[in-house]
């Protein structure tokens, strides 16, 4: 507000609203949200976002306006509203359109490449709203705050963040990373330990996220695989919280390991694609690293890792962790995976050579660590694009 004449009217309205105040029919206005508070209504946000994304289907317009309590209860749940620019998109492809609200708006929306986690960084937003009570990107003007929400990093030092806990404080930067492939899926934040239920990850549904990486993980080189197998074995269990739920979602008899038809069960929901039976039993067996016909926790693990997270959230701890992986194959420590030790370290058969070509970016036959890293980096398919319907143009509410 910069007119003299707009602050008289938001006074105006306040004085009327206090007039009114306690009539069941009028709006009420609310103080700042405790932690708790929030946690239990952006549990239900999330819940939302990831049972639509499940489905393949993205919002895109998530913003406060757009849920609703069922009632004036203290324990009233909330209702999402508003479809209206909602839209279904498969794995790996990318909307072009730019829609949405503007001070929720994430930053591959701006840059025409978003998908489900755009939804994610909505909710970030109206957490970081309901923690402290001010927008995270903030400007005069639409351009303004766009270039806020690309440029900016939220401020966690102006009070009341230094009354507020650190594990809000991971929640809220975890879900406004500018990095969309970095950011945590619904699914994985309904698993951090400041939105669980009384310490429980309760109904937590299935990540579309995990799925799809089970399912491009058959189409990954056997490099590839051995290479996220010792990357796996660099993290430390307390780190696999988001991972331990959706594995006991899917192990539907809770024995500890998964079997063909939980996984057929786990792959045949009503998802943005179909797979045949032959198909799910060719993920089972990629997977399946020991052969015994059932999938562990820690074979599950190397399957549905999120490398792009790991990188980003600690850019210290994957040096650590890359490096670690890097040397369980370089054994005499000179820098470099020769085609001798990873036989050595795989008992692989046959000639090794074919398998180090696509990690070899120079072609010197052996893998340097740079290279190493780029090749477990390159998990994710090249996203496609996705044409708006004709007519589209900007939202209306943007």
């Amino acid at each position: 507000m910069t007119q003299p004449i707009e602050i008289e009217d938001v006074k105006r309205e306040v004085k009327i609203l206090q007039a009114l105040g306690g009539h069941e029919n009028v709006v009420g206005k609310d103080s700042r949200y405790t932690e708790k508070d929030a946690a239990v209504v952006v549990r239900q946000m999330l819940k939302v976002a990831a049972e639509c994304h499940l489905r393949g289907l993205v919002h895109r317009d998530m913003k406060p306006e757009n849920f609703l309590f069922k009632s004036t209860g203290e324990d009233s749940s909330l209702k999402a509203t508003d479809f209206g620019l909602s839209d279904f998109i498969k794995p790996g492809m990318k909307f072009k359109d730019i829609v949405g609200s503007a001070y929720y708006v994430a930053p591959e929306v701006l840059k025409r490449r978003s998908g489900p986690e755009s939804d994610v960084w909505s909710i970030g937003v109206i957490t970081y709203i309901l923690l402290c009570g001010r927008r995270p990107f903030w400007d005069k003007t639409q351009n303004g705050i766009f270039n806020e929400v690309m440029r900016k990093e939220p401020d966690f030092k102006t009070n009341p963040w230094p009354t507020i806990s650190d594990g809000a404080k991971d929640f809220v930067k975890k879900l406004l990373v500018k990095e969309p492939r970095a950011r945590l899926t619904a699914a994985q934040a309904l698993s951090h330990s400041w939105v669980r239920e009384g310490g429980e990850a309760s109904e937590i549904p299935i990540d579309i996220s995990v799925l799809d990486n089970m399912r491009q993980f058959v189409k990954f080189s056997r490099l590839k695989q051995i290479a996220l197998k010792a990357l796996a074995t660099t993290i430390d269990e307390d780190e696999l919280d988001d991972l331990r739920d959706q594995f006991d979602a899917i192990d539907i008899d809770k024995n500890g390991s998964i079997s063909l038809e939980e996984m057929r069960q786990a792959l045949a929901k009503d998802l943005p694609w179909k797979l045949k039976d032959a198909r799910v039993a060719e993920i089972l067996q990629a997977i399946d690293s020991n052969t015994d016909g059932l999938v562990d926790f820690t074979e599950f693990v190397v399957a549905t890792l999120h490398v792009n997270q790991l990188e980003e959230h600690d850019s210290d701890k994957w040096e650590q962790r890359s490096r670690a992986a890097f040397e369980k194959f370089d054994v005499d420590r000179d820098g470099f995976i020769t085609p001798e030790e990873l036989r050595l370290q795989t008992g692989l058969k046959g000639s090794i050579e074919p398998l180090l070509e696509e990690a070899d970016v120079d072609e010197d036959g052996r893998i340097s660590i740079h290279e190493f890293r780029r090749l477990l980096r390159s998990a994710s398919l090249k996203p496609r694009t996705v044409k708006s319907p004709p007519g589209y143009q900007l939202s209306r509410k943007m």
